[in-house]
């Protein structure tokens, strides 16, 4: 049996960000608070901490610097995915060595695959890391989705653990788990499909959300894995306008400027990213504001 590497709610963590470089303190000071306000683990260098512009150094650095603040309080996973597969291997290589819990794994991008080409990537970074691998599918971004029979196929692999399915496509989450759900574990990469990825099986959520709302946001798989359906739905339901005014502009531009709010970070991003327009950051404040996070 596959170990699970969390269960309920692991953050997609934001990278503080100056003109000068990583900001370390404020990175481990949010390290910190994710973990009192009882976070289930903390993804490193994601798509939400703009793995995309760092440097290979940052890159590495910032996973390293993670594992050490967090020091086995909650599992660190760490965004080692790319479109070149010697490369990710390479990253997933140096992440292993400095200790993480799991690699969090992203389709090809720009050059994309055909299935048999992501089976082979994706089994080649499997056999090469010392951690747990969880693939990513996010085909709005790299235009390429694993389809479920090639899920299950890589599902055999006993070094990949888990996928977090962030299609937007429930019937493609409920195909996974039909497939291959005693073979992996599903994770939503969606805030706004939670209870619905729990109820077909789902493990939890890699969240966006869970950067200002931690607590609140663990709150939902809490609920759910209670029996307490009823109270993680209206949760689930009560948190959407909150949820929609984060993804009112490509992630991570709304998070960063929310986390900016709550103190944890300058509201600095690097380009082509830049900071959210006032329109829809006056939405986005006004629901922090209702959550009580400003």
């Amino acid at each position: 049996m596959k170990k699970t590497i969390f269960k309920g709610i692991a953050t997609a963590l934001v990278t503080p960000l100056t003109k000068d470089g990583v900001n370390y303190d404020e990175l481990g000071r949010l390290i910190d608070w994710q973990i009192d306000e009882g976070i289930n683990g903390l993804v490193i260098c994601g798509t939400t901490g703009e793995a995309s512009t760092l440097t290979d150094e940052e890159h590495k650095a910032v996973i390293g610097y993670a594992v050490k603040r967090a020091a086995g309080r909650v599992p660190i996973i760490a965004g080692t995915g790319s479109n070149d597969t010697a490369y990710a291997i390479e990253l997933t290589k140096s992440a292993c060595e400095m200790g993480v819990d799991g690699v969090l794994c992203v389709t090809p991008y720009y050059n994309k695959a055909t299935q048999n080409g992501l089976i082979r990537m994706f089994s080649d970074i499997a056999d090469a890391s010392t951690a747990p691998v969880i693939l990513y599918n996010v085909p709005s971004r790299t235009g390429v989705n694993i389809a479920p029979k090639t899920v299950a196929a890589l599902a055999d692999h006993p070094n990949i653990v888990g996928i977090k399915e962030a299609s937007g496509n429930i019937s493609q989450v409920a195909e996974v788990l039909a497939l291959a759900g005693d073979k992996i574990d599903l994770y939503s990469g969606n805030d706004d499909e939670i209870v619905p990825t729990l109820a077909l099986g789902g493990k939890g959520c890699i969240s966006v959300l869970s950067n200002p709302l931690p607590r609140k946001t663990v709150q939902i798989t809490d609920k759910f894995f209670a029996g307490d359906v009823a109270g993680a739905a209206a949760l689930q339901l009560e948190l959407l306008p909150l949820i929609r005014a984060l993804f009112s502009e490509v992630n991570p531009i709304p998070v960063k400027a929310a986390m900016a709010a709550m103190g944890f970070c300058e509201d600095y991003l690097r380009s082509p990213l830049t900071p959210m327009e006032e329109q829809t950051k006056a939405v986005l404040l006004a629901e922090l504001r209702k959550q009580g996070a400003i």
